[in-house]
This record gives structure tokens, sequence and C-alpha cells, in this order.
């Protein structure tokens, strides 16, 4: 068992995850260890004694943070309308990502070395996977519709999220709506592979 750490060591540790959390948020996980380090008020050796690496640091925060998705898809796959549910769920990830530009750099795999973090969205990716297989079984979601077209709406959304954060920060929900419309059963026309 690890040996429990001091209690001046678990403060630093705390204030670490902290100020990483807000660093992470406002600027993604590519944001300076040494900005984290400054906010926390410790020297960037106490963070890498803490954290050795960028992805241990990732993988202290963001697996929880994920985990959001569950209770989000739980809601999801209780509505009774399928449709909704599915759009739901994909309006209420995008909302995550536009709140917390980490969270959005987490979700469309910019950081997949990250093991922790990598295994908390395969189990996001499960919950859009039966929202996603209810939603054709409803009829209501265009039958071509795939897993890794969801994966590229989340990849292509980050990028629409991310470049219009400044300027316009509620461009991502205009962008979703058109997507969302192409979506559904009647509107599908068969699409190149």
């Amino acid at each position: 068992m690890p040996k429990p750490l001091r209690a001046d060591a678990a403060r630093n540790r705390d204030k670490l995850l902290d100020a990483a959390t807000r660093v992470f948020g406002e600027r993604g996980l590519d944001a300076p260890l040494e900005e984290i380090a400054r906010r926390a008020g410790v020297s960037i050796g106490t963070l890498y004694n803490h954290f050795p690496t960028r992805e241990a640091l990732i993988d202290a925060i963001f697996p929880a943070r994920v985990a959001v998705l569950e209770r989000i898809g739980a809601q999801a796959l209780a509505d009774d309308d399928a449709w909704r549910g599915f759009t739901r769920f994909v309006e209420g990830v995008f909302a995550l990502q536009a709140e917390d530009f980490g969270l959005n750099d987490a979700l469309s795999g910019r950081f997949s070395t990250a093991a922790g973090l990598a295994e908390a969205c395969r189990g996001g990716l499960e919950i859009a996977r039966r929202l996603i297989a209810r939603a054709k079984d409803s009829g209501q979601l265009r039958a071509d519709f795939e897993e890794r077209d969801f994966i590229t709406l989340i990849w292509a959304m980050s990028k629409v999220i991310r470049e219009s954060a400044d300027e316009a920060p509620l461009a991502w929900r205009r962008c979703l709506a058109f997507f969302l419309d192409g979506l559904r059963a009647e509107a599908a026309r068969p699409i190149p592979s």
C-alpha cells in the first residue's frame, strides 16, 4: 500500500489538483504546467513530485469529470422518446465541452495517452452506442449514422467550441442544430462512405 501523504504534502496535492482543474478548464489540456504550479503556489518540482507526467495529472482529474456522462446518459436512456434522449445526450456532452476547455480536449481525444481518461471516455462512448441504437431502432435517427460518425461529431464540435469561444460562445448550439437536423431519418439521403 502507498504510504499516506504528510499533511503539507496532501495540501500541496489538493492545491495542485484545484489549480490544474481551473487552468485546464480555461486553457485546455496543453496548458503550461508551470502555470498550474504557480497558481497552486508551489514549485514546478513539487508538481512533478506528485504528478511525474502531464498524463498523470490529467488522469488524477478527468476520469471523474468524464463520469458525469453516465448521469447524462442515464437521463437520456430514461427518456420515453428515443430521439429526444439522443439529442439531449449530445447537447449535454457539448454543453460540458463548452464550459471547460480541458473537458473539451479530453472528450475529443487530444490526450489519448492518459490511460484513466481513455477508459472513462470508453464508458461515455458505450452510452452513446446504446443511445444511437435506440434512436435508430425507433426509426428517428438515420440508419447509416455510426459510432465513428459520433466520434467525428465530437471532434468537429470541439473545434467549433474552441474557435468560436471568444466571439460567439454559443455558436456551437447553432452548428449542432444543423447537424441534428441532418441526422433525422426523414432527412436521410445516401452519403458516400
